[in-house]
């Protein structure tokens, strides 16, 4: 089996330059080091594993208490009269259904079109994710990426072909972004939802061809480019949940900056232009060169699409004096202000906890037929 995925997955000829063989790796080493293996790889599967777990513990011992620390509070939200043909409707359509579908709904559960898509909104309420449980996931990848741009800048300096620290680097980056791929059905789902997939995907295959094909200075240079801006993002989004509007807008400047400087001009100029160009004069073109830049260009696509977003956002910053932070756009507006908007919420809410099963099992009308014609 081992010697069938060799022949089949691992060819020579499609993943290496001319004239050198797999042997070459596994048989050379070197002083400080050794030439990396394709079955190095096999561990960061179980990593990944270890990150899900730590990521459990560490949300709940550090995040969540920091969150309180921070004055981190969450939204108060009516919530939807249990209804088990609703419900069960709700599961399977969520958003994505008909108007015929809602009206013979209406008819089977005995209320009116407008009662089922009031509960069906207070339904989709409930599963909106929390300021808590969005300040946990912020904090635990802005700790992760701090400490990955630091540990890219360690093993950029190392000069063997593949150190320890190379080593870690990259068993720790892969297996980090496993985890996330392995978490994204029960992660925070934003707008660009689809654009982090196709990028998580594209990272992992990338990261496992340049360290299968000994490219692991390039691979750490991708890897600490993209760490130097996600760090400040991740902080941001941290301040934005907290309340902290002024530490958040500029920590928001200071993530534009850096991201446009390294995803536009130091990653195309520079990396893509090494790999792309510069080394047709040093290799003979083989098919995993092809692959190779195939996937740095997928992901600069994706640093273009986020840029335009980032340049929009600075947009209303700058010249609209707001920055749409969620679905909505929020106005920058003073705290006490909107400690004042948040107990009207609440005070709203209660309300309307009161007078949703009053709307929905047309209880409103019985009592109007209860009451006398004149007082």
């Amino acid at each position: 089996m081992e010697e069938l995925l060799n022949q089949w997955l691992w060819q020579e000829d499609y993943w290496l330059p001319s004239g050198i063989t797999w042997k070459d790796l596994d048989e050379g080493s070197v002083e400080g080091g050794r030439y990396p293996l394709p079955r190095d790889l096999l561990i960061t599967l179980p990593l990944a594993l270890g990150f899900i777990a730590l990521r459990i513990v560490f949300e709940r011992v550090v995040a969540l208490p920091l969150s309180r620390m921070m004055g981190v509070s969450d939204r108060i939200r009516a919530r939807a009269p249990a209804i088990p043909k609703l419900e069960a409707f709700y599961m399977q359509k969520n958003n994505h259904y008909m108007q015929g579908e809602l009206l013979g709904l209406a008819k089977h559960c005995g209320l009116t079109p407008r009662q089922i898509q009031n509960w069906l909104r207070l339904r989709r309420n409930q599963d909106r994710p929390s300021n808590t449980k969005k300040f946990c996931e912020a904090s635990w990848r802005f700790v992760f990426y701090l400490i990955a741009f630091a540990a890219g800048l360690a093993a950029l300096i190392a000069v063997s072909p593949l150190a320890d620290t190379h080593y870690w680097y990259y068993m720790l980056e892969l297996s980090f972004y496993w985890s996330l791929l392995l978490c994204v059905s029960v992660d925070v789902k934003r707008k660009d939802f689809r654009e982090q997939i196709i990028h998580h995907i594209a990272t992992i295959v990338l990261m496992g061809f340049s360290y299968s094909g000994n490219y692991v200075r390039v691979g750490t240079l991708v890897m600490l480019v993209h760490d130097s801006s996600d760090f400040l993002l991740e902080s941001a989004k941290m301040f934005n949940y907290a309340g902290w509007r002024r530490t958040c807008d500029t920590l928001f400047v200071v993530f534009a900056v850096v991201f446009l400087v390294t995803r536009l001009v130091i990653f195309p100029c520079q990396v893509v232009y090494s790999t792309l160009v510069v080394s047709v004069d040093f290799l003979q073109i083989f098919p995993g060169y092809y692959f190779f830049n195939g996937l740095l260009l997928v992901l600069q696509a994706l640093h273009v699409f986020w840029a335009y977003l980032i340049l929009r956002m600075l947009y209303k910053f700058i010249f609209l004096g707001k920055v749409r932070t969620s679905r909505k756009s929020a106005s920058r507006v003073p705290c006490w202000e909107e400690k004042k908007k948040g107990m009207l919420n609440s005070r709203l809410v209660s309300l309307a906890n009161n007078c949703v099963l009053n709307n929905l099992t047309h209880q409103r009308r019985n009592m109007n037929s209860k009451l006398p014609k004149a007082r």
